[in-house]
């Protein structure tokens, strides 16, 4: 059943925050030591003040609660979305799904854009992923990108669309993959800004891939060796880690801060893209649904179930993949089209792993152009 809902987050909740923001016992740092060893202490002491007086939630709930808001009960869990129909009778369904640490937060840049779009208009479904936000977290093992999936079909199933499209980037890529893997019949297309770095096509042969395939391969490795340690922990030993991000707000925040400041385009200061009500909208909304371990648990649930593809699992629909300079991955075209059919490939001047955020008028022309071809042919 379909209901609809509000946010609101109580003022004891908002106090508890507060309290715990004053009674931050700090770190020590190295003199000069940047963002070299992680967050740096001089902007997260910066960022915690303006947390506690000046930062308000209330105006990110007044936000929130502007769009229309709903819930989903489906298989034992609840999924929350925005569901925005577009003005035009024609519009494309599209669900488009964030990841980690993101938030359903990130797309309200693009609805403006996209939902009455004179070019090609969307009905835009915006869910937070089971274990994030005020979606549901998961009780038994599985929860996985493809367990997801399915879950995101019977939604938009009961909301009518027997066709639409999907998006997604980090872990929604890999989510609207699993769409377009598992239910080929029911997805217009396909649009992507990142994809798994675990991704492999079928019949993979490390000894046969070419110059370019070896390249990316080994920059990714490189990458995994001095940034991927997150997600070594978030892969085996989640709830380890939990136990301190969620009783330490500073602490939560800064291990998603650091995300943000090493994947998003910047020259040296994470504040040319993102403002400070941005960063700390989305670090309160996993502080108070207390979702970081349900959220960083999908790493372990996907090192189980990595991206790599069988022998018939080969992405029919079209397919468009946005390239953003700073993304952690960036595979070659080549490699993608062994498993996915690859209409469009657009490489983009700027920008990085938080697309909607950073560059949401760059992501939102290359869907309206990918989808105005789509639907014209």
């Amino acid at each position: 059943m379909i209901k609809k809902f509000t946010a609101k987050i109580s003022d004891e909740s908002i106090s508890e925050l507060k309290e715990k923001i004053k009674n931050t016992r700090w770190p020590d740092e190295i003199h000069d030591s940047s963002w070299n060893y992680g967050s740096n202490l001089n902007y997260m002491k910066e960022l915690s003040n303006y947390w506690l007086h000046t930062f308000s939630w209330k105006k990110v709930e007044e936000k929130i609660n502007s769009f229309p808001n709903y819930t989903f009960d489906v298989d034992g869990n609840t999924i929350h979305f925005i569901h925005i129909k577009s003005k035009y009778e024609n519009a494309i369904p599209l669900i488009i799904t964030h990841g980690w640490p993101g938030s359903f937060l990130e797309m309200f840049k693009l609805i403006p854009l996209l939902n009455n779009n004179e070019e090609c208009a969307f009905d835009l479904v915006i869910p937070s992923v089971i274990g994030f936000g005020f979606s549901s977290k998961a009780t038994k093992e599985g929860c996985n990108t493809g367990y997801i999936a399915n879950l995101w079909h019977k939604l938009m199933l009961e909301l009518g669309y027997n066709k639409y499209a999907a998006q997604g980037g980090d872990i929604g890529s890999g989510i609207s993959t699993r769409l377009a893997m598992n239910y080929p019949q029911h997805i217009l297309a396909l649009h992507l800004n990142y994809v798994s770095d675990s991704f492999k096509p079928a019949f993979y042969d490390e000894k046969t891939v070419s110059k370019n395939v070896r390249k990316y391969e080994e920059e990714l490795n490189t990458w995994a060796q001095k940034e991927a340690g997150y997600a070594y922990v978030q892969s085996t030993k989640p709830i380890t880690l939990a136990y301190g991000l969620n009783d330490s707000p500073i602490g939560l925040c800064a291990w998603i801060i650091e995300k943000y400041n090493s994947w998003s385009d910047h020259k040296g200061n994470i504040e040319e893209v993102f403002t400070k009500d941005e960063l700390l909208a989305n670090v309160s909304l996993y502080w108070f649904t207390q979702t970081i371990h349900s959220s960083i648990r999908i790493y372990n649930e996907n090192s189980k179930n990595p991206m790599v593809f069988k022998e018939n699992d080969y992405i029919h629909c079209p397919v468009a993949y946005a390239q953003f300079p700073k993304e952690i991955s960036k595979p070659p075209r080549e490699f993608l089209e062994k498993s996915y059919n690859i209409e469009r490939w657009s490489v983009m001047a700027k920008g990085g792993h938080f697309a909607a955020s950073e560059q949401a008028e760059l992501l939102a022309k290359d869907l309206i152009e990918f989808f105005k071809s789509v639907t014209n042919k």
